[in-house]
């Protein structure tokens, strides 16, 4: 088992820049990868951006340029920097661990907003 918690959602005009956080517990030494997942109101869950325990990162393209995935000294922490935030930007922010190849613990999401 692998509890994650989410924090730096928030509320921010266009252009603007907010960080979210990610700390996985748990069975968090066999995690192989996390990253960072949106889901807006009537659409689908989407992929944002992931890292691996090598550090290699993947971005979609839709935030490519704007957004940076990181982890931090902690073990098992995450960050996303978000820059440039657009409306269309505006999710709530799922954090997510991967154990092995396939199995996948999600965190409750942290609501992301950016008005125009």
């Amino acid at each position: 088992q692998v509890q994650l918690v989410e924090s730096g959602g928030g509320l921010m005009q266009a252009g603007g820049s907010l960080r979210l956080s990610c700390a996985a517990s748990g069975s968090d030494s066999s995690i192989t990868a996390m990253g960072w997942y949106r889901q807006a109101p009537g659409k689908q869950r989407e992929l944002v951006a992931t890292i691996t325990r090598g550090s290699n990162t993947n971005y979609a393209n839709s935030v490519k340029g704007r957004f940076t995935i990181s982890r931090g000294n902690a073990k098992n922490t995450v960050y996303l920097q978000m820059n440039s935030l657009k409306p269309e930007d505006t999710a709530v922010y799922y954090c997510r661990a991967t154990l092995g190849i396939s199995l996948h613990y999600w965190g409750q999401g942290t609501q992301v907003t950016v008005s125009s």
